[in-house]
């Protein structure tokens, strides 16, 4: 049998594993920097098949290695699973949360992490039969809903010797992700006045609430001088208690974003000139803690071309009718216009030319060729961050309803369905496919990594991290 046989029956055979382990992490969802559950479930899987695992990557303690093979070249998968806050649901198409205000994998974590412990289990089985030498490495990765865990990773080292990262996201489609991020800074301004009666002596008080709304009326004048596509949002996180009372400390928590990562710097330095004027304009003091940052994804289309020719050699998704009326069932409680947004999305995202009667199929099996100018995608991600070490590649496979809001109750649901399970073993085949590609052929690597190196240019990583900078 041969390697690629080797991988897709293991996968086939431990199906049901995989779904039940997906599911068993759906179940116990935890929060950024909380995932002791998942990474513990995930880290014991590995270590029983034979890979050493370390824990405490970027001084985390629920990030951890996994490592199997000896020589070179090094391939890494990029795993996650951390939950979001408020967003526990059943396995129902009405919303109805299991316990209310707890949190919930609204994202697809849960199958995220799974799917990449499949492929690298997968992917060592046929290592072994056809004796390929390197080392494969899946990297258990915290807390992306807050933008921390590859970010700091990256800053403690961890992913400098790679030669090449493959990694996926849950979706609504099957394509290749070929396009760039928004680069973000995530700070939060703290100031600090005086606290006085505000009826019987306010001119004995120093408001640290007026530095706060000062701060984010300047920030306001200065939208019209930054970059069109980029985006700044803030929320209030403290106050004060009492109207009678004058604020003695108020809190404002901002996230910066941008196409690339100096104009993130340029806008935030600017920020910073703005709170320095809004305290000396409030009587106040104030002081900025960075929580963390990010850079704009590097594309690579060796790595792009490579993901899409597995997807597109699986092609293996088939959805049955009782999924596709639970995936109508979900669409039916969307906002106006999410499913055609989803289809308009997808248009630009492929270079195959879309029907518009294809919005009447929920699920999507297609794996669809990827646009050579994609769009620029308006979140952010700190698989960014890697693809500024080392050549990445992303894909993302149909788990949920065509046009799912993103971080939503809907996405929970199908993300604990045979939907999500079945687009979750579809991405692991391809990206173990394109593992087992990157190994044995080193031309295909060193193409990618001469791609990488071009598009870097002189740019080198620099972790956006202060250096006293700790998880949060």
């Amino acid at each position: 049998m041969d390697a690629q046989a080797i991988i897709l029956d293991h996968l086939k055979e431990n199906d049901e594993e995989l779904s039940y382990i997906a599911k068993d992490i759906w179940d116990h969802p935890q929060v950024a920097l909380q995932e002791e559950y998942a990474a513990k479930l995930l880290a014991s899987k590995m270590e029983a098949d034979g890979f050493t695992v370390t824990w405490g990557a970027g001084g985390m303690p629920t990030a951890f290695i996994a490592e199997w093979g000896e020589g070179s070249p090094t391939i890494g998968f990029l795993g996650e699973y951390d939950a979001l806050p408020g967003l526990s649901q059943a396995l129902s198409s009405q919303r109805s949360p299991l316990q209310e205000g707890q949190p919930g994998h609204g994202c697809g974590h849960n199958l995220f992490g799974t799917a990449c412990m499949g492929s690298v289990m997968a992917l060592k089985r046929a290592m072994i039969s056809a004796g390929i030498g390197g080392k494969i490495r899946f990297y258990g990765c915290p807390a992306e809903e807050t933008l921390v865990g590859k970010t700091f990773m990256a800053s403690d080292g961890v992913f400098d010797d790679l030669d090449a990262a493959i990694s996926w996201h849950p979706g609504d489609t099957n394509i290749t992700w070929n396009g760039s991020s928004l680069a973000m800074n995530s700070f939060k301004v703290n100031f600090h006045g005086v606290a006085a009666h505000a009826g019987g002596s306010p001119w004995l008080g120093r408001s640290a609430l007026d530095g706060v709304m000062l701060m984010d009326a300047g920030v306001n004048y200065m939208r019209e001088h930054v970059p069109p596509e980029s985006r700044i949002h803030s929320v209030v996180t403290s106050g004060g208690q009492a109207p009678n009372v004058v604020p003695a400390f108020a809190q404002v928590w901002y996230f910066v974003r941008a196409p690339k990562r100096v104009q993130v710097e340029e806008i935030y330095q600017w920020m910073q000139d703005i709170a320095h004027g809004a305290a000396l304009m409030s009587g106040t003091r104030h002081e900025i803690e960075f929580i963390t940052g990010c850079y704009d994804i590097l594309p690579n289309s060796v790595m792009s071309d490579l993901l899409y020719e597995k997807m597109a050699a699986v092609d293996d998704m088939r959805f049955t009718e009782q999924e596709r009326q639970f995936g109508r069932e979900l669409q039916a409680t969307f906002p106006d216009g999410s499913i055609k947004h989803g289809f308009d999305w997808m248009q630009l995202s492929t270079s195959q030319e879309l029907n518009p009667a294809a919005c009447d199929d929920p699920l999507w099996e297609s794996v669809f060729p990827h646009s050579p100018t994609p769009p620029l995608m308006g979140g952010s991600t700190e698989v960014a961050d890697v693809s500024w070490i080392t050549p990445t590649g992303q894909i993302t496979t149909t788990c949920w309803p065509l046009g799912t809001p993103g971080h939503s109750w809907q996405t929970v649901a199908s993300s604990g369905s045979s939907i999500g399970a079945k687009g979750m073993i579809f991405a692991a085949k391809a990206m173990a496919l394109a593992g087992l590609d990157l190994l044995t052929q080193p031309d295909l690597l060193a193409a990618a990594i001469a791609e990488f190196q071009q598009a870097r240019g002189d740019q080198t990583y620099v972790s956006p991290l202060p250096a006293e900078s700790t998880p949060q």
